[in-house]
């Protein structure tokens, strides 16, 4: 567990010193936003479309794989938007909150911070977690929300949320790059090492990014964002683990996505909550404290992986 944690450390170092140059001022939170906006359309694009052209589709779904992750997750996003209506919340209000339990911070942590410590096999289910989270889950959330305030889903609705999946530059990524892999086309050396060089930036970027944003955030409703942040750090990789067991995935991948689904709740949960106006300060407090708190359980949840 120690020497997992000294691996790991550096990581959360980064989303510390992002935290603390965002808390001093000495980068604004327009500057952060800049920053985040750079990394989501080029480093981490860029870092995307060069795993998934020197892979096969093939490689990355695993009907087993993605069962067991649904299966797992639908039944924790249950399980919260539950014992959210029996708090008495409104409706989308306990979705909001079940939306938060299920999405990791997989793209601007998993993917570069997986990727670097279990080593380049694991892009693949990463890059599966990824995906489904933001196919699923996020339309998902977009289509109870607005079914609960027109009080039924209409045809209309799903015109903007299949436009904004695809302006989602990290799907496109993965699609073209998946295009790419499909026609055979090799990597030319010069796009190779531009991939190599820009993707290289999505790490250390993304990990600052996320601390100067967090920064910003103040504490609301600790006690909700708590048990938001408990079940997303513990509860999420343990059904996971349940379910890809019970389902016989291989245990290479199933660890994988154990640790992915261990990630603490990510940043685009609170872009949603704040868009729809629902629960964004509970939001922003889970996110504030799943991460610190990650430091701990993402690095026990890694040691575990390891022994398997």
């Amino acid at each position: 567990m120690l020497a997992i944690l000294f691996k790991t450390l550096p990581f959360f170092a980064i989303i510390g010193l992002g935290f603390a140059a965002g808390r001093a001022r000495f980068i604004s939170p327009e500057a952060t936003g800049s920053l985040t906006k750079f990394v989501f359309y080029f480093p981490l694009s860029a870092m995307l479309f060069g795993f998934a052209a020197r892979m096969s589709l093939d490689h990355i779904f695993d009907l087993r794989l993605v069962l067991a992750y649904l299966v797992a997750s639908f039944c924790l996003w249950g399980l919260v938007f539950a014992v959210g209506r029996m708090r008495t919340l409104p409706l989308a209000e306990a979705a909001m909150e079940a939306h938060a339990a299920v999405s990791g911070n997989t793209g601007f942590l998993g993917v570069p911070m997986l990727v670097k410590l279990i080593g380049p096999a694991a892009a693949a289910p990463v890059m599966m977690v990824l995906t489904l989270d933001m196919v699923v889950f996020s339309s998902l959330i977009t289509l109870v929300v607005t079914a609960s305030r027109e009080g039924r889903l209409r045809l209309a609705s799903l015109g903007p949320l299949l436009r904004g999946l695809l302006a989602n530059p990290m799907i496109v990524s993965i699609v073209l790059g998946f295009l790419w892999s499909g026609l055979g086309l090799p990597l030319p050396g010069p796009l190779d090492e531009f991939l190599t060089l820009l993707g290289a930036a999505a790490t250390p970027c993304a990990l600052f990014a996320i601390g100067a944003s967090l920064a910003g955030r103040r504490a609301d409703r600790p006690a909700a964002a708590a048990w938001i942040s408990a079940v997303k750090l513990l509860a999420h990789p343990a059904l996971v683990s349940g379910a890809g067991w019970a389902l016989g995935v291989e245990p290479f991948a199933l660890g994988v996505m154990v640790a992915a689904a261990s990630l603490p709740v990510a940043g685009n949960v609170f872009i949603l909550a704040q868009h729809y106006g629902v629960a964004p300060q509970r939001v922003s407090t889970a996110i504030l404290i799943s991460t610190a708190a990650s430091i701990l359980t993402v690095s026990a949840v890694i040691a575990l992986v390891e022994k398997i």
